[in-house]
């Protein structure tokens, strides 16, 4: 996988007076079946999450609320995304070193997964990760 298979997806909006209404179906909205979804809350002013890569799962990542950045990296280039619209979302695909990092006051991060949690899935270590993918 390279950046170029990282896209900013946008999701259905359905407007009212009373609130605006977003959805997602499996294999619809993102291509793939979502087996795990999470989200991220609360975090201190200055931290990050993420900063890590996938050997196999695919995550969709969206600004539920507040703002944020994700910084992608495919060992070669890295491209800057901002996320700050509860009906668009960033598909991180597996193979992909993804960081997220400066959240607003809020922020409100969910992550729609390809599968459960297995940390064998996961590659922490940056340098592993270009031994193994910035060939």
């Amino acid at each position: 996988m390279t950046l170029s298979d990282c896209k900013i997806l946008s999701l259905p909006q359905e407007e009212d007076p009373r609130g605006n209404l977003t959805y997602i179906y499996n294999n619809v909205q993102v291509p793939f079946d979502i087996k795990r979804v999470f989200y991220i809350y609360d975090v201190p002013a200055g931290k990050d999450r993420g900063a890590h890569a996938h050997r196999e799962c695919w995550q969709f990542i969206i600004a539920a609320s507040g703002a944020f950045k994700v910084t992608v990296d495919d060992g070669h280039e890295s491209r800057e995304y901002t996320l700050d619209r509860p009906y668009f979302g960033l598909l991180v695909p597996p193979g992909i070193w993804a960081h997220e990092h400066s959240f607003s006051s809020g922020a409100l991060c969910l992550v729609l997964a390809s599968h459960a949690f297995d940390e064998n899935d996961y590659i922490r270590d940056y340098d592993q990760y270009k031994e193994i993918y910035a060939r």
